[in-house]
């Protein structure tokens, strides 16, 4: 058993972590739901985009949601603030594709 995994100098790895996926996700504007709804082969490839080693535990992803909800709150309530901008939210759509809307007979 991997004892390391459960020692203060682990959970700060994964902290440190989970703080630099949770910046670079948060500036694409991909929520914590979001986040956690993509497949994991998605997730592993968002976080080598963002120069991170993947994740393996799911402990650490939870931990990255809760950091994106915590941070989109924060910029709610402080708006004006240069740190509640995004700044490539335009990168959104390459992790996070919109709901396609069905087609009905009278569209054109």
């Amino acid at each position: 058993m991997n004892e390391f995994a459960h020692t203060d100098s682990a959970e700060n790895a994964r902290l440190l972590k989970a703080r630099r996926l949770a910046a670079y996700v948060w500036e694409r504007g991909v929520t914590g739901a979001e986040l956690l709804n993509l497949p994991m082969a998605q997730r592993r490839k968002l976080a080598r985009e963002a120069d991170t080693n993947p994740p393996s535990s799911e402990e650490t992803w939870q931990v990255v949601g809760r950091l994106l909800d915590e941070k989109d709150a924060w910029a709610a309530r402080h708006p004006e603030h240069p740190a509640a901008r995004r700044t490539h939210l335009d990168e959104k759509i390459l992790w996070v594709k919109p709901p396609v809307k069905p087609w009905t007979p009278g569209d054109r």
